[in-house]
Formats: C-alpha cells, sequence, structure tokens
C-alpha cells in the first residue's frame, strides 16, 4: 500500500509546494484536487491544484517534472461536486468537469478519477435512480474508454441544512453500493472508502472491506468522534455534525488495527489517503502540516 494524503487541507500551496511537503514529511503520493478554478462555499471544496480545464501534454510534462522532482506520486485526481444537482446549472458544469478530469487523468497516465454520484438530496433514493443511471452510464463509458477507474467516496454529504435531509450522495451505504453496481457493473466503477463515514452512520465499516474488495479503488484515512451523550441528546434525525465530530487517524474511532489487518486480507494494495478535516489543527498552514506529520506517524505503524 502507498501512504498519501489529500490535497485539499493545503489550498494556499502550488502543487510544487505540496509535493515538497509530502516529500518531507515521508508520504508516498498525493490525491490531487481537480476542482475547477472558482469561489466554493462548502470546506475542503474549490481546491485546484492542477486545472484539467484545457489540460495537454506540455502541462502533463510540467506534473510528471514535480512528481519526478519530489518522488512523491499522484494517487488519482479529486473532484466532489453534486452531479445529480436540481439545478441544471449546477449539474450541468459538475458533469462536464468531471469529463474534464478523467481526460487529464488519461493524458497524465493515471488511472484514478474520485468523486460523488451526487443526489437531489429533496428526493428518496428510489426517486433519484433514473437520473443516475442516465448521468453516471455515460460517464463510467467514457472513463473506460480513457482506461481511468472512478472510485465512488462513501459520504452520504448531509452537513448541513441545505444539504438535509438526504444528503447530496446517493453512495452511502452497502445496499445502495450493490444496486449502483448490479445497474452499472462496468469494472472500472468502484469505491473510493472512508471508513468514518460508517461510524457516524452507525453502521459497520470493516465487513465492506470484504464485501467490496473487487471494488475498493482507493481509500480515505480519516477518523471520527462518535459523542454519545450528543447523539442521546438530539437523536440520529438530527444533522451529524451535532453528534460527531472528524479526528485525525488515531484519534477517533476507528480501530485501525483491525481495519488494516482487514484491508490487507482483501488483497488491497493501492493508496491510502489521510484526509485532514479535524478543526482542532486548521488554525494555521502550520497547524495543517503538524496535522499530516502526525497522521503520517501514526499511520506507518499499519503502512510501512
Amino acid at each position: 500500500m502507498q501512504l498519501g494524503f489529500v490535497s485539499a487541507i493545503l489550498p494556499e500551496l502550488s502543487l510544487e509546494e505540496l509535493m515538497t511537503i509530502a516529500a518531507e514529511i515521508g508520504y508516498d503520493c498525493v490525491e490531487v484536487m481537480c476542482w475547477p478554478p472558482s469561489k466554493a462555499e462548502r470546506r475542503y471544496a474549490g481546491v485546484t491544484h492542477i486545472n484539467t480545464i484545457g489540460f495537454d501534454d506540455a502541462q502533463a510534462a510540467e506534473v510528471h517534472a514535480i512528481c519526478e522532482r519530489t518522488g512523491v506520486a499522484i494517487s488519482g485526481l479529486g473532484f466532489y461536486p453534486n452531479p445529480l444537482d436540481p439545478d441544471p446549472e449546477v449539474s450541468g458544469p459538475s458533469v462536464e468537469h468531471i469529463r474534464s478530469v478523467i481526460a487529464a487523468c488519461k493524458i497524465l497516465g493515471i488511472p484514478q478519477m474520485n468523486t460523488f454520484v451526487g443526489r437531489d438530496w429533496k428526493k428518496s433514493i428510489d426517486d433519484n435512480w433514473p437520473r443516475f443511471v442516465e448521468t453516471w452510464k455515460p460517464l463510467v463509458a467514457f472513463a473506460g474508454e480513457n482506461g481511468v477507474r472512478i472510485g465512488i467516496e462513501n459520504c452520504p454529504m448531509s452537513f448541513t441544512n441545505d444539504e438535509w435531509p438526504g444528503g447530496k450522495n446517493l453512495a452511502n451505504s452497502p445496499s445502495v453500493w450493490r444496486r449502483m453496481y448490479d445497474e452499472i457493473p462496468d469494472e472500472n466503477f468502484g469505491l473510493n472508502y472512508d471508513p468514518s463515514h460508517m461510524i457516524w452512520q452507525q453502521m459497520d465499516y470493516l465487513q465492506p472491506l470484504t464485501d467490496f474488495a473487487s471494488r475498493m479503488f482507493h481509500v480515505h484515512a480519516k477518523d471520527v468522534r462518535l459523542d454519545q451523550d450528543r447523539l442521546d441528546d438530539v437523536g440520529i434525525l438530527a444533522t451529524p455534525h451535532e453528534y460527531h465530530t472528524p479526528k485525525l487517524p488515531g484519534m477517533g474511532d476507528v480501530n485501525w488495527g483491525q481495519f488494516f489487518s482487514i484491508l490487507t486480507d482483501s488483497g488491497y494494495d493501492g493508496p491510502v489517503c489521510v484526509e485532514v478535516e479535524d478543526r482542532a489543527y486548521e488554525g494555521s498552514l502550520g497547524a495543517r502540516k503538524a496535522a499530516l506529520v502526525q497522521s503520517h506517524t501514526f499511520l506507518r505503524n499499519y503502512c510501512p
């Protein structure tokens, strides 16, 4: 396995600067964020370390040169919008930019792109399904034609009032994943799996490692602390931030020894990328770098 991190936590740095930091800490790879250049309202969104719009061979050569100089690989290109947003002015550009990121993956020779499937958060899963099929069958086919795998992160995206109640990502549970892969069985359509999202949903975060072993394309290493007293007070129908807190690996409820034990038994040998969303470490660039150092030190116990 290769230990990396998600570049969204260092939005103010250039690609070369963040890859240099990754090398200094000792990371093997980075998942590079590829949002279209713009201002984003959501935390960790709108980060552009590679602009894939009009991306060409010359730009790819620059990226390859940075990787060669630093000795750090790119685990995949990431872009996490809502391609099923009910507003076509949101969903349309999101779908087109997913295609742009896939195309850049091909030019770079990076066979992995990570994203969300999206959702109209005011509708049920069944009511979202026809649009999911209409949107994603051609996207998965396009990726396959370009030799690119798509990893869908399992975050429900239901944290804030504008995402409530259904969340902005359908792919939030094993039942939905099975339905997705029955509908679109292409071998290049899989998961970018984050165990922390299972914990705050009070689900088994270990069993999917076995049940969906063939669909595990990419892994996010994020921990979470479920605060039972707060959950007892507000209930599961409250917005999730009222009863859980994202944490650095080793500081929450994920049993990382068990996690890596089952992950290795499943045959997974791909990237495991730290995703820093711990507010306790967000006060400064120095604190966020420290979060990456601490996470690296902890996870090297399991990913040497």
